[in-house]
């Protein structure tokens, strides 16, 4: 019997070296899945790669789920979110651990873009909203003056229990931070279910998990903002996020001079940059940094992202100049 064995084992040792492991099944090629949901007024698209379809799909699913947790949370337009109550009573008693970190972390961007990023500039947006571009300029100032004291993020209490406005008629917006914030917990949730490959992207909002298959780069195409229907650059990109702020979609007056991207400082909208794109491991600072560096400008902007580790920009200013952080062409297809 020893000897038998002895045989045997020699001859699957013989077969390994000859045709490789017989206990080995070709490798399964990761396939691609795809969804797209209309949330947080924009249409969030989820990719992922995997060989087992069910896994696939029930990890697209939990990450939707966590999306529209998060979107329950921090709209300032459904009454039974958490930041429509902030703002209507001008506190929240027990605010659930999103609520306080999107403000927590809305009030270390302000601190950090030296108050270009603040989401206490709701009334002001409610202002524009309700009509303010269609008065002269000297009645503009007037109605602007008289809200200039809700503004500051330095005006919030935030604790783990309670959130609080220091002045009466206060408001937040999280519309610049919350976009990226839910694509970064989405990619945590496709990671933690087992899934290696994956991109979320929120409207202008795109962060990536890993690469795609075969160590293939995820290529992101940046809008031409005099022609939408053409690219005005191509980033290809691995475990990181872009976001772009553009004031070429989303206007309050017909004429399109009064724009959504509005700087805190003067109450106006800013009209120094046409389009910021940044590009950083994280979603929610590329988002928020997006919309500071728009509002500082070319060159407050650019040397904001100078200072900071891991993060690029590519700017298209006001008079069409592109001006490019130093780092950005590691991203660029060569044919940008």
């Amino acid at each position: 019997m020893k000897k038998l064995s002895n045989i045997i084992a020699i001859a699957l040792t013989l077969l390994v070296i000859l045709f490789g492991s017989i206990s080995c099944s070709p490798a399964v090629p990761p396939e691609k899945y795809e969804e797209t949901r209309d949330m947080m007024d924009t249409f969030i698209k989820t990719t992922v790669y995997s060989e087992d379809e069910t896994l696939a799909i029930e990890a697209m699913n939990s990450a939707f789920a966590r999306m529209e947790e998060i979107a329950g949370v921090a709209s300032i337009f459904d009454e039974s979110s958490e930041a429509f109550r902030l703002n209507q009573d001008g506190y929240l008693d027990n605010p659930s651990p999103d609520l306080v970190q999107l403000i927590r972390l809305s009030m270390d961007y302000s601190e950090l873009s030296d108050g270009y990023f603040d989401i206490t500039v709701q009334p002001v947006l409610e202002l524009w909203e309700g009509g303010l571009w269609e008065e002269p300029e000297e009645v503009q100032e007037s109605r602007l003056d008289e809200v200039r004291n809700l503004i500051g993020s330095d005006k919030i209490d935030v604790t783990d229990d309670r959130i609080s406005f220091q002045v009466e008629d206060m408001k937040i917006t999280l519309g610049a931070i919350t976009k990226g914030y839910a694509v970064d917990e989405a990619l945590k949730v496709l990671k933690d279910m087992g899934i290696e490959y994956a991109l979320v992207a929120a409207g202008g909002d795109i962060s990536t998990l890993g690469s795609k298959p075969n160590n293939e780069l995820w290529n992101i195409a940046l809008v031409n903002p005099d022609n939408t229907s053409e690219s005005l650059a191509i980033f290809e990109i691995m475990k990181n996020s872009v976001s772009t702020s553009g004031n070429y979609e989303r206007y309050f007056s017909p004429d399109k001079e009064a724009h959504y991207i509005l700087n805190p400082k003067t109450g106006y909208s800013d009209s120094q940059c046409i389009s910021v794109t940044i590009i950083t491991e994280s979603g929610t600072a590329a988002d928020a940094l997006a919309t500071s560096v728009f509002v500082m400008g070319p060159d407050a902007g650019m040397n904001l992202v100078e200072s900071l580790d891991d993060v690029e920009c590519f700017m298209v200013d006001n008079n069409r100049t592109i001006h490019r952080s130093s780092g950005i062409d590691e991203y660029l297809t060569e044919s940008q």
